[in-house]
């Protein structure tokens, strides 16, 4: 599986972009699509992650301001990200994490990651 992130680039405080990851190949077991971003100097965080049935949760940082979404049938997932901030200034991350059972009951995990996407916030 292989994951493309689109939709970065510059854009003024308040202003509102919308990110792209989609999903070559199948996905398969549960699924969970999250959004990184990692500033300058700074550790990659978690910004919003959905899981399989639909529910979501955010950074503290971005809640009423970001959403994320998914579209299985395209398998693609996004992050609307309104009123922007110049410290949303990062590179944006997709990721998607999988979990499923072998026959034998084993339970296998791992996460794949996509390329990062440049998203900068200008004062």
């Amino acid at each position: 599986v292989q994951l493309q992130a689109s939709g970065g680039g510059l854009v003024q405080a308040g202003g509102s972009l919308r990110l792209s990851c989609a999903a070559s190949g199948k996905l398969v077991g549960i699924n969970t699509k999250e959004w990184y971003r990692q500033a300058p100097g700074k550790q990659r965080e978690l910004v919003a992650a959905i899981a399989s049935g639909g529910s979501t949760n955010y950074a503290d940082s971005v809640k009423g301001r970001f959403t994320i979404s998914s579209d299985n049938a395209k398998n693609t997932v996004y992050l609307q990200m309104n009123s922007l901030k110049p410290e949303d200034t990062a590179v944006y991350y997709c990721a998607t994490d999988y979990l499923y059972y072998t026959d034998y009951g084993n339970p296998v995990a791992g996460r794949y990651w996509g390329q990062g996407t440049q998203v900068t916030v200008s004062s």
